[in-house]
C-alpha cells in the first residue's frame, strides 16, 4: 500500500489530472447528451395537420386503449377513424369539423379531463388537434371500412422500409475517398462545406487500433514497430489491422460488446436470492470463439435462437461444432429468472421470464421495443398486443410456462460416457473408504459406550444396551427416560472425538486424507444452460387481458409481426423432428438478408463500437421513438454490403477501420465547432473514455500483471467487509456476515474483466463506477457518465493503489537507478508516447519532493513509494482514460 500522507505537490499534480479529466468528461457528456434532431411529424405553423400523419399518432398514444383498442369502448367513442368520431358515441358526437370550441373531443382534451391519469397532452400535441380540427380534420385519403393495426402510414417509416440497394455518391475531394464509406460521409461533409479532418499521428492511430480491436493497450515496442513501418510501408496500417483482428484476445473485446446486448449475467436476478449460474460462462466463452472464427453472423444468430433445433440428442456425444450450437441457446437464457427462488410467485416470475427474454430477442436483432405491446397495442410502433403474443408464441414451446422447468432442470449434462464412467468408479471408491470410515467409527462409538457402562450400576448395562440399539422412532417410554436419566451413554461422533482427543484427530486424518485424494481424482461433470423443447404437445399461447396472466383471452398462432408483409407463417411441428421448429423458422427468416431490420441494426452496432456513436443513434430503437439516422444511404449500403460479404464482421472491421473516417485526427476547429459541433457529420473522428472493462484491464496490462489466460469459469467476487464488492471467494455465513476466511485465488484476480463474474447483485465496484451495465434485463447502449466517485476511486481505490505499486516495481526493473528512464517508461506505457522535455522535468521534480516527504514514514522506501504516486498520477490522467 502507498503511504498516505499529506503533501501539497502531491495533490497538486495529481488534482491538475482530475480537474482536467471532469472538464473533459463533462463536455464530451454534454455533447453526447445533445439529441439528434429528428422528424416529430408536427406540422408548421403555416401547414394544416392531417389525420394520418400528424393525429393519429397523437391519438394513438393517450386515447386508442380506451376508445378503440379494448372489446368495451369507453362511452362508445371509438377514436381510430375520423368518420367513428363524427359518429361519436353515448355523449354525441365528438368532432365538428371546422370547430373546435364546439367538438367534444377538443374540449375533454383542453380541459385535462381526457386522457385520465397523470398523462397528459402536451401543449404542442394540444395545438396540432385544435388546428386539425379547424382546417376541416382532412385525411390523407378516403379512410377504409375496417379498422387495421398496422396502416399504410406505419409502413413507410424508414426502418420498415426494405433495406434499399444505394450507390456511393460521388464527391469533389475525391482523393479523400479509401473506402465507399468515406462517400457517403463526405457527400454530407461537402454539402457543408467541410471535408474530412488530416489523419491522425501514426501513435494515435496505434493506441486506436489497440483499444478498439482488442480492448488493450500497446506497448511501446509495439508502437515503435507500428510507427516506423509505417513510415517506410503504405501497407503497414492494412497490415496492423488484419494482425489484430487474427489475435484472441480480438474475440475477447468484441465479444463484450454482444455480451451487453444479450443480458449477460452469471446469476439468475429477478429476487435478492439472484442464485448463482454456474454453467453460464459457457456461451460467455462460445461467443469469444464465435467471433474469434469469424462465424457468419447468419449463423451466428441462427445457433443462438434455435441451436438445439440443428442437432440431436443424446448430447453427450456431440462433436465440438454441434455441442456449440447447444450451447448457443444459452442467449435465451440470460435474463432473469426468479423461478429457482420458492419465496418468489412462480407463475409471474415464470411470466416474466418470457417477457424478459422477448425484450432481449426484439432489441438486439430487431431494434424494436416489442415488449411495449404486452399490455396494449404499442403506443408509438405498428406492433399489436396480438402481434406481441404470436411473437411469444414462437419462443413458448421451450417456455412452456403450464410445465415450467427451474433453471437447474435445464441443464443439459454434456458429460461424455467414458467420463461418466470414471466418475461412477472414483464415486465407488468414495462409497468403498466412507463405509470403511463409517464402521470404523460405529466401533469407536461402540467401545467408547461400553466404557462408559463401567460407569454405572450392572443391573442398568443390559436394559441400556437395548435402549440404545432401538431406532428411536420404535424407543418406549422407559427408554427413553433411561437414556435421558444417563447422558453419558449417549455416545455422538462430536462426545467420541471430545473424548479421544488427539488418538481420534491422527484417526479421522487416515480416512480424512483418502477421501481427499478420491475427491481430487473424480472429474467434473459437463453442463450446460441451454434451452431446448420437451417434445409433445406444444403449449397453446393465449392473449392476456392487459398483460395479466391471470387474464388469458384467445389463442394466438406463431406469427412474424404483421408490419412485415409476407413473411411466412411459422411452421407448424414435423413430425420427423423432436422440436416445434418454430425458433428455427423464424431465426432463418430474419436472417434471410431480406429482412428491413436485422442488418441494419446489426452494422449500425458495429459503426457504434468504432465510431462512438450509431448512425442510429438509439442502437435498440428504430422505432417511432427512436433516432432517426444521420446518414441513412450509408446505413443501407453497409447492411446490404455486410449480407452481400457473407455475414462476416471481420471484414467490415477492415472496411470501416481502413477508411479516412476512421484514421482522422480527433483535433477541434473552430469550422467544424460552428457548423457540426456534436460531430455527427463525422469530419473529425471523436474522443472517447475506455469503458469500465477496457480501463480495468488496461490498468492491469499498464502494470505487467495482466493475466492473459483464456475461457472458463468465472472468477467470483463478494462483498468485503464495508460492503464494497471485490475479487473474492464469498466466506460469509448463512446469515450473509463476513469471516474472516480468505481462500487464495492466485493470479486469477488479474483475469480480464470478461472473465469476472457477473453478478446482477453483486457488481465489481471497479466497473459499477465506470457505468458497466447492470443486467435488467440487457445492455442495448452504454452510457458514459461523469460522476465525482470515479475520481475517488482512481485517488483512493486499493485495487488503483495496487497496481500503481506493481507498475513502479515494473519501471524499476526496467531501469534500475534510472529515475529519467524510469519516468519516460512509464509515459510511453500508459499514454503510448514518450513525455516532452519539460513533462519529464516536472515528474522528476514530482518524485523527489514526493521521496522527502515520505522519508519520516516510509524511510527506505520512501523512492519506491513516491515512484508508485507518480505511476497513479498517470493511471489517473486523460491520456490514459481516453483514446483520441
Amino acid at each position: 500500500m502507498l503511504a498516505r500522507v499529506p503533501h501539497h505537490q502531491f495533490y497538486a499534480f495529481v488534482g491538475r489530472c482530475f480537474v482536467a479529466l471532469a472538464i473533459a468528461q463533462y463536455a464530451l457528456a454534454v455533447n453526447a447528451a445533445t439529441p439528434v434532431p429528428v422528424d416529430t411529424k408536427s406540422p408548421s405553423s403555416k401547414s394544416a395537420p392531417v389525420f394520418e400523419t400528424h393525429v393519429r399518432p397523437i391519438l394513438k398514444a393517450h386515447c386508442f386503449q380506451c376508445h378503440g383498442e379494448e372489446d368495451e369502448l369507453q362511452g362508445g367513442l371509438d377514436l381510430r377513424l375520423v368518420r367513428l368520431m363524427a359518429k361519436g358515441g353515448e355523449s354525441g358526437t365528438a368532432l365538428v369539423a371546422g370547430k373546435h370550441a364546439e367538438s367534444l373531443l377538443f374540449e375533454r382534451i383542453a380541459s385535462d379531463e381526457m386522457p385520465p391519469g397523470e398523462k397528459k397532452m402536451t401543449p404542442g400535441e394540444r395545438d396540432i388537434v385544435k388546428r386539425w380540427i379547424d382546417a376541416g380534420a382532412r385525411t390523407l385519403k378516403p379512410e377504409p371500412t375496417a379498422i387495421a393495426d398496422v396502416t399504410d402510414e406505419d409502413r413507410q417509416f424508414w426502418s420498415f422500409q426494405p433495406v434499399r440497394a444505394v450507390a456511393p455518391p460521388k464527391v469533389k475531394q475525391t482523393a479523400s475517398v479509401l473506402t465507399p464509406v468515406d462517400a457517403f460521409l463526405l457527400a454530407e461533409l461537402e454539402k457543408k462545406s467541410l471535408g474530412f479532418s488530416p489523419e491522425a499521428e501514426p501513435a494515435a492511430l496505434v493506441r486506436r487500433l489497440y483499444f478498439d480491436l482488442l480492448g488493450l493497450p500497446p506497448t511501446p515496442e509495439q508502437v515503435e514497430a507500428f510507427v516506423h513501418d509505417y513510415a517506410a510501408d503504405s501497407k503497414a496500417y492494412e497490415k496492423l489491422v488484419d494482425e489484430l483482428l487474427a489475435s484472441p484476445h480480438y474475440g475477447e473485446r468484441w465479444g463484450r460488446h454482444w455480451l451487453d446486448v444479450a443480458g449477460y449475467a452469471d446469476s439468475d436476478g429477478y429476487t435478492p436470492v439472484d442464485t448463482e449460474r454456474k454453467f453460464a460462462y459457457r456461451y460467455r466463452d462460445y461467443v469469444i470463439r464465435s467471433f474469434n472464427a469469424d462465424k457468419p453472423w447468419n449463423d451466428f444468430i441462427v445457433e443462438q435462437l434455435a441451436g438445439d433445433e440443428l442437432v440431436k440428442p443424446p448430447y453427450d456425444a456431440l462433436p465440438p461444432a454441434e455441442l456449440d450450437k447447444l450451447i448457443a441457446t444459452g442467449f435465451l437464457r440470460m435474463g432473469p429468472d426468479g423461478t429457482s427462488d420458492p419465496a418468489a410467485d412462480q407463475k409471474l416470475a415464470r411470466n416474466d421470464c418470457v417477457a424478459e427474454t422477448i425484450k432481449i430477442v426484439s432489441t438486439s436483432l430487431l431494434g424494436l421495443s416489442v415488449g411495449c405491446a404486452q399490455c396494449h397495442n404499442h403506443r408509438y410502433d405498428p406492433v399489436s398486443q396480438v402481434d406481441y403474443y404470436r411473437f411469444r408464441a414462437i419462443f413458448e414451446p421451450a417456455f412452456n410456462v403450464e410445465a415450467w422447468r427451474a433453471p437447474k432442470a435445464r441443464l443439459v449434462s454434456t458429460t461424455s460416457a467414458a467420463v461418466k464412467k470414471q466418475i461412477a468408479e472414483v464415486d465407488a471408491e468414495i462409497a468403498k473408504v466412507s463405509a470403511e470410515r463409517n464402521a470404523e467409527l460405529t466401533k469407536l462409538m461402540d467401545e467408547t459406550f461400553e466404557l462408559a457402562l463401567t460407569k454405572l450400576p450392572k443391573d442398568l448395562h443390559g436394559k441400556l444396551r437395548e435402549a440404545r440399539a432401538a431406532p428411536v422412532a420404535k424407543q418406549t417410554a422407559e427408554q427413553k427416560k433411561l437414556l435421558k436419566d444417563n447422558p453419558s451413554v449417549n455416545i455422538t461422533a462430536t462426545g467420541v472425538r471430545q473424548q479421544l482427543g488427539v488418538k481420534y484427530r491422527e484417526w479421522e486424518t487416515k480416512y480424512t486424507g483418502q477421501l481427499d485424494k478420491l475427491r481430487a481424482k473424480r472429474p467434473e461433470e459437463e453442463f450446460v444452460q441451454a434451452l431446448t423443447e420437451v417434445p409433445g404437445k406444444p403449449p397453446v399461447t393465449q392473449l392476456f387481458y392487459r398483460g395479466d396472466h391471470n387474464q388469458p383471452r384467445q389463442a394466438v398462432t406463431p406469427a412474424e409481426l404483421t408490419i412485415f408483409d409476407g413473411a411466412p407463417k411459422i411452421a407448424e411441428k414435423d413430425a420427423a423432428r423432436p422440436s416445434t421448429g418454430r425458433r428455427l423458422t423464424y431465426a432463418r427468416h430474419i436472417t434471410d438478408g431480406k429482412h428491413p431490420l436485422t442488418a441494419r441494426v446489426l452494422v449500425n452496432r458495429f459503426w457504434l463500437h468504432h465510431f462512438g456513436r450509431g448512425i442510429v443513434a438509439s442502437p435498440g430503437d428504430f422505432g417511432t421513438l427512436g433516432d432517426r439516422p444521420t446518414h441513412p444511404e450509408l446505413l443501407d449500403w453497409l447492411a446490404n454490403d455486410f449480407v452481400a460479404g457473407g455475414w462476416r464482421l471481420k471484414r467490415l472491421h477492415k472496411l470501416m477501420l481502413t477508411s479516412t473516417a476512421y484514421r482522422q485526427s480527433s483535433q477541434r476547429t473552430s469550422q467544424l465547432e460552428a457548423v457540426d459541433p456534436d460531430n455527427l457529420l463525422l469530419g473529425r473522428m471523436s474522443i472517447r473514455r475506455l469503458e469500465a472493462e477496457t480501463l480495468r484491464d488496461a490498468v492491469l496490462a499498464v502494470s505487467g500483471k495482466l493475466n492473459q489466460k483464456l475461457f472458463g469459469p468465472p472468477v467470483p467476487v463478494s462483498p468485503d467487509e464495508t460492503g464494497q464488492v471485490v475479487i473474492a471467494v464469498d466466506t460469509r455465513d448463512t446469515a450473509g456476515r463476513p469471516t474472516s476466511k480468505k481462500v487464495d485465488l492466485g493470479e486469477e484476480p488479474n483475469r480480464r474483466s470478461i472473465y469476472i463474474q457477473s453478478r446482477r447483485s453483486l457488481p465489481l465496484g471497479m466497473l459499477e463506477t465506470f457505468d458497466a451495465p447492470v443486467m435488467t434485463p440487457n445492455c442495448e447502449c452504454r452510457a458514459s457518465s461523469t460522476v465525482t466517485p470515479q475520481s475517488l476511486l482512481l485517488m483512493n481505490s486499493e485495487f488503483i493503489v495496487l497496481q500503481s505499486t506493481e507498475f513502479a516495481k515494473r519501471l524499476r526493473a526496467a531501469a534500475p537507478e534510472d529515475l529519467p528512464a524510469q519516468l519516460r517508461e512509464g509515459a510511453r506505457l500508459a499514454f503510448g508516447h514518450a513525455p516532452s522535455e519539460s513533462e519529464l522535468r516536472e515528474a522528476a521534480e514530482f518524485v523527489k519532493a514526493q521521496t522527502a516527504a515520505l522519508a519520516p514514514v516510509a524511510k527506505a522506501a520512501a523512492a519506491e513509494q513516491a515512484l508508485a504516486c507518480y505511476c497513479q498520477a498517470l493511471l489517473s490522467a486523460n491520456q490514459f482514460l481516453y483514446v483520441d
